[in-house]
């Protein structure tokens, strides 16, 4: 099966469905994301905060596949922003991932309170021009912190993780972002199972429609509206059906149908507001 790419705005590649180890056990990690390489993920996404980093980087060893067929993400935490700690946060994720160098490195939150997202953009740009990432973006970025920093830097960054769902889609986010060239990330593209997604007609009806199950039908959304997205699950038989999800097309009306889950006052929100994780 080959995962379709998506370009970014630095001329690298991304592919657009990967596995994403928020919230897999330390323990479990090795083999999930072994049983995901084997089953034709390359693009992995981790954390230093999730603490699964060295998990993924046994697994990502013992694979045997060629470096230059993974594309691996981590991200910056939010106690690494000030000084040169972006340098030694970035040296100790390589170092738990047995790699010299991640495809995307991501500042993880803005941490508006603290007022020091800028500075440490700026700093994984100098690792970028480093060669310790290829590629660098952040994550949790609403408008007011991306006009910041591509004001402030003069990088627009290649990508920005948000939590993106049908009930919560952060329109004027991605729209921002696209008229800029970066590319959108979904992270808790289903969710997470805080609410009836899969009871919703919309949802139920394509899924009926194309003989698939719920979760396909919304993931099958994401990647028609060029978001890139890694469902997670520590089950072999779900990351199978996870990426069984190109040999299908929701039609224009279904693709409608879903946007229009969206309450559009953020009510839809499941996870933490950016301006109150510092």
């Amino acid at each position: 099966m080959t995962i379709p790419t998506l370009e970014l705005n630095d001329g690298n590649s991304i592919p657009q469905l990967g596995y994403g180890v928020f919230k897999v056990p330390a323990d479990e990690t090795e083999r999930a994301v072994s049983d995901a390489l084997e089953i034709g993920y390359r693009h992995i996404d981790t954390a230093a905060i999730y603490g699964n980093e060295e998990g993924v980087g046994a697994a990502i060893a013992k694979s045997g596949i060629p470096r230059d067929e993974l594309f691996i993400t981590t991200k910056l935490w939010n106690d690494r922003h000030d000084g040169d700690a972006p340098n030694a946060a970035i040296a100790e994720s390589l170092e738990k991932l047995g790699l010299e160098q991640v495809d995307l490195y991501l500042v993880h939150w803005p941490t508006p309170a603290k007022d020091n997202f800028v500075h440490a953009f700026a700093k994984i740009v100098e690792l970028r021009e480093a060669g310790l990432t290829r590629s660098v973006g952040v994550s949790n970025f609403l408008v007011e912190h991306l006009e910041r920093v591509v004001d402030e830097t003069g990088v627009v960054p290649a990508v920005n993780q948000i939590e993106l769902h049908p009930a919560y889609q952060q329109r004027d986010v991605v729209a921002w972002g696209a008229e800029r060239g970066i590319r959108t990330e979904a992270w808790g593209p289903l969710g997470q199972g805080k609410y009836d997604l899969f009871g919703a007609p919309a949802v139920a009806d394509a899924a009926v429609a194309h003989g698939v199950t719920p979760a396909q039908a919304v993931l099958r959304w994401h990647l028609q509206k060029d978001i890139i997205v890694f469902p997670k699950s520590v089950r072999a038989e779900r990351l199978r059906e996870n990426l069984d999800v190109f040999g299908f097309a929701l039609t224009d009306a279904e693709v409608a149908a879903i946007d229009a889950l969206d309450p559009l006052d953020g009510s839809g929100r499941v996870g933490s507001h950016p301006n109150d994780v510092n």
